[in-house]
């Protein structure tokens, strides 16, 4: 049962990786500058920012573009196989949207009986 072979280890948005799919869906209109990407992604701190870019261009899902300026511009840009992202999160959108309240009862409920769980 997990093989290490399995293609599902290499799968580069996992099940509770919300920054990565978040930055899909920022890059859906073209590309954006570093801090264009961190205005709508209010949470996410400039150090995972850059380790899920960093993440999503050694997959192959977006491009690092340097531009030669004073100051220097850096611009990301999702790839033809990001593109290929926006169904698998429309589906997870989907669910969230019919599962969501029936989720939150399960964490309100497993938290009030397991006190030290703390949302951990």
């Amino acid at each position: 049962m997990f093989d290490p072979a399995c293609p599902s280890s290499a799968m580069p948005i996992r099940i509770g990786d919300k920054w990565s799919a978040m930055v899909i869906v920022c890059l859906e209109h073209g590309p954006r500058r570093f801090s264009e990407l961190r205005v709508p992604m209010r949470g996410v701190t400039p150090k995972v920012l850059t380790q899920t870019l960093r993440a999503l261009e050694r997959d192959g899902m977006v491009t690092r573009t340097v531009y030669p300026e004073i100051p220097p511009r850096v611009e990301y840009e999702l790839t033809d196989l990001g593109r290929t992202m926006f169904g698998p999160i429309a589906a997870c959108r989907a669910w969230a949207d019919a599962h969501l309240e029936d989720l939150l009862r399960a964490r309100a409920a497993y938290d009030q009986a397991t006190p030290s769980a703390g949302g951990a």
